[in-house]
């Protein structure tokens, strides 16, 4: 409804007349829903095209920073392509950094993941970076905003990214948030909008998308609805284990988002699982949504120590607010049958 009702504002957010007030209104209304959600100032919120430009935009800024950004490979792509400093090798199999935090410091601008995008593990602390001493943290809470309180440690970190998308929102519009005391350098340079730090009309339609998307995800939050789609998931692995004993359901021992399961069954590959379980009607991923288009192990799970043959094999199973039990039950009864059919032809 918010979006039907922008796209009959006609002026442009930059524009003083009346018609171009109603469009900055939407957009600050907007502005304003999604700091509530994400816990900062409206004043933070940069609107941008996605995670991925909000992710770009903050490592343009390291030179702030030191001069260097580090990200492990366990991060979204968006992130981990701007890496400049080899840390591979420090997540264990329940996702956790196996170093010292201060390891992570080599790189002034560090990126430090709320929750990880494939296997849905969080963070020890459950809570959002800070940038601790000697190093800033851009933190990607794109997972969590929306199905988890997004709560920071003491020190917050010095940007966050998220997506309207992860929200039930459009595709196609995110924010950076800016816990910085300086604006960030833009990376679009023109008109101005977005108070100097990002040029180019604002996607009024989108934003306006966004901002109610954010408000109706804290209110799902707060009323505690993902407590419900946390228990399904249980249910739906203590289904597949009770098939298959060599499936893997990484990170289970670890925290994790409520709505994630992350499935590797040795010896049988996840494009193959995906495929069988499209035809049953069931959208599955292998991978993060965002590659699961590549046939290539999955480097998540390569750099938590699983090999290329094994991380192949995995499948993510995202449930939402809409899933209900029987859809549950209906896809560990589909994918048992073909699981069994699987174990036969390999026999």
């Amino acid at each position: 409804m918010a979006m039907l009702d922008a796209m009959d504002v006609t002026g442009n957010p930059s524009s003083v007349h009346a018609e171009g007030r109603t469009a900055k209104m939407l957009v600050e209304r907007a502005r304003a829903q999604v700091a509530e959600l994400v816990g900062c100032k409206a004043t933070q919120v940069v609107f941008t095209s996605g995670a991925t430009e909000a992710a770009a935009m903050a490592v343009a800024q390291k030179d702030r920073h030191g001069g260097t950004f580090a990200a492990l490979p366990t991060e979204h792509d968006c992130v981990s392509v701007w890496g400049d400093i080899d840390v591979s090798g420090l997540y264990d199999r329940d996702g956790h950094v196996t170093g010292a935090e201060a390891d992570l410091a080599q790189g002034a601008l560090v990126a430090v993941s709320a929750a990880n995008s494939e296997t849905g593990i969080l963070r020890p602390s459950k809570r959002v970076a800070g940038s601790g001493e000697g190093y800033s943290v851009l933190c990607d809470i794109t997972q969590v905003a929306g199905k988890l309180p997004v709560l920071y440690e003491a020190v917050t970190p010095s940007y966050a990214i998220l997506s309207a998308h992860k929200l039930g929102g459009p595709k196609g519009v995110g924010a950076l948030i800016n816990f910085t005391s300086d604006d960030p350098a833009p990376m679009l340079r023109g008109g101005g909008q977005e108070m100097g730090r990002r040029s180019g009309t604002e996607n009024v339609i989108g934003i306006a998308g966004f901002g109610a998307a954010a408000q109706a995800a804290g209110r799902d939050v707060a009323a505690g609805r993902w407590d419900e789609v946390a228990q399904f998931r249980n249910i739906l692995e203590n289904a597949i284990a009770a098939v298959s004993k060599k499936t893997i359901f990484v990170g289970k021992a670890a925290a994790r988002l409520p709505n994630t399961s992350l499935m590797l069954t040795p010896g049988w590959k996840g494009e193959t699982q995906v495929m069988q379980m499209d035809l049953a009607g069931f959208a599955i991923s292998a991978g993060s949504a965002c590659s699961s288009g590549k046939v290539k192990a999955s480097k998540v799970l390569t750099a938590m120590g699983y090999n290329e043959q094994d991380a192949a094999c995995a499948i993510r199973v995202s449930l939402g607010l809409e899933t209900t039990e029987d859809d549950v039950r209906r896809f560990t009864q589909s994918w048992a049958a073909k699981f069994n059919k699987h174990e036969k032809r390999a026999a």
